[in-house]
């Protein structure tokens, strides 16, 4: 399903309630990617929501952290366990702009998270149906419900400008090294 406004403002009227909530969320989430792109990081979000709440927030902080654990997925869950006081997210919904990757996936199973709702496809890494899908493995005692395209080109432009800004700023410096 893919559900994209067709200008800045949602008219309602074109959308479910629950397709609402999700650009919503969605919107939440984006949110979040931009604290990542604003310290230099890949903008990545996510939120997870508990009964119409939002529980856990996370954006990638990869290169500020100095770890690969550091992923929007990995901390939203984490804080989402906390205000719940367990493991098991088995009653929410998790928002992330980019398709997880294997790591993020697996957690996802882990904490028994019932769905996720995705914006941009990961070509390169995706592990919800892109590389490989963890979230349905027939193998694993838990898969995922999972929702794609909420707000897919908003996402991927925002991924798509980060990428063209860092090669941009790659290159000056490229060129600023060479000129010393």
């Amino acid at each position: 399903m893919k559900m994209q406004p067709k200008s800045a403002g949602v008219n309602k009227e074109n959308y479910t309630e629950d397709e609402l909530k999700d650009i919503k969320y969605m919107k939440a989430a984006i949110g979040q990617a931009k604290k990542a792109y604003a310290l230099g990081e890949v903008p990545i979000g996510c939120v997870i929501v508990y009964e119409d709440k939002i529980i856990g927030r996370g954006y990638n902080r990869r290169n500020t952290d100095k770890t690969p654990l550091a992923h929007a997925e990995i901390t939203a869950i984490r804080k989402a366990g906390k205000v719940i006081k367990d493991w098991r997210l088995e009653g929410c919904k998790l928002y992330v702009t980019l398709e997880p990757c294997q790591m993020c996936a697996g957690a996802i199973v882990q904490a028994r998270i019932p769905e996720v709702i995705m914006a941009a496809e990961n070509p390169k890494a995706g592990c919800a149906g892109s590389v490989m899908d963890i979230l349905n493995n027939p193998d694993f005692n838990h898969q995922v419900v999972v929702k794609k395209g909420v707000l897919e080109d908003e996402c991927s432009k925002l991924l798509k400008d980060f990428f063209i800004e860092l090669r941009a700023r790659n290159k000056a410096e490229k060129e600023q090294k060479g000129n010393l």
